[in-house]
């Protein structure tokens, strides 16, 4: 079986859910203790995306920010992708994304990304409408995801749909 290593940077602001999603999909586990990230966090995981064909994902979770500073800019060198989080319960979270995802391109091109519209087990409290998530899906792709790190849902599908985007890109070359 061919295996490819590939880094993927979790990028959101604060407290959106980016290091319970990756305790979620890495260790299949949710703690309702919040502990903030300081600096970096890394984490591995695998995919089998063929029977042939593993990635194996670097996952570097990165403290929260609305925009990176030098030292966050950094992190990002050498990412194959990146996961976008945003909380649905705090729309400013969705501003903080739009300006991350620019300070990306702007720094490493279009890469490979999936975006989480995070927490959706508390959807009563959502600040995100339907029609504001309709055109989320435009703005930023049609790669995004609804999901909640505390109940699992959508979360592993994510994260499979962003190593296929990276194995495409890595295996054919950028589209």
């Amino acid at each position: 079986m061919n295996q490819v290593n590939s880094k993927v940077c979790v990028v959101g602001d604060f407290a959106v859910g980016k290091t319970s999603t990756v305790e979620r999909f890495v260790n299949n586990h949710f703690s309702d203790k919040y502990l903030t990230t300081i600096g970096v966090k890394v984490d591995t995981a695998e995919v089998d995306l063929t029977q042939d064909l593993k990635l194996k994902l670097i996952l570097w979770d990165i403290a929260g920010t609305t925009e990176f500073k030098h030292v966050e800019m950094a992190y990002l060198r050498g990412m194959s992708g990146y996961i976008l989080v945003a909380d649905g319960t705090r729309l400013t979270t969705i501003s903080a994304a739009r300006e991350l995802k620019t300070q990306i391109e702007a720094t490493h091109g279009e890469l490979p990304f999936v975006f989480l519209l995070n927490k959706s087990d508390l959807q009563h409290a959502w600040e995100v409408s339907d029609r504001q998530r309709e055109k989320l899906v435009n703005e930023f792709s049609s790669e995004l995801f609804v999901t909640s790190a505390k109940t699992g849902d959508h979360v592993a599908g994510a994260i499979a749909r962003l190593a296929e985007l990276i194995a495409e890109r890595e295996l054919f070359g950028p589209q």
